[in-house]
């Protein structure tokens, strides 16, 4: 995944906030960045828009939270 302006970052922002369960993106070496924490956040919006963003995998802990993602992948097809 890969965020390249402004108004993705806070669709992508909105989307986490919407969400009940935990939220965390996943990279290939295993690193995992929770992005219920806004510490945490800014650290993994710091990987997503480096280049080694197309390799972070997104999770959600409930799965009614996923609609919240399919909306703004929908909305920002650019990102994934």
């Amino acid at each position: 995944m890969k965020l390249n302006n402004t108004n993705e970052i806070e669709a992508f922002r909105s989307a986490i906030k919407a969400c009940k369960g935990d939220v965390w993106l996943e990279s290939s070496s295993g690193d995992r960045y929770n992005l219920k924490s806004v510490f945490s956040q800014y650290i993994a919006l710091g990987a997503m828009l480096s280049e080694s963003g197309e390799e972070l995998e997104l999770f959600c802990s409930l799965r009614e939270d996923e609609a919240n993602f399919f909306k703004f992948f929908r909305e920002h097809p650019e990102t994934i």
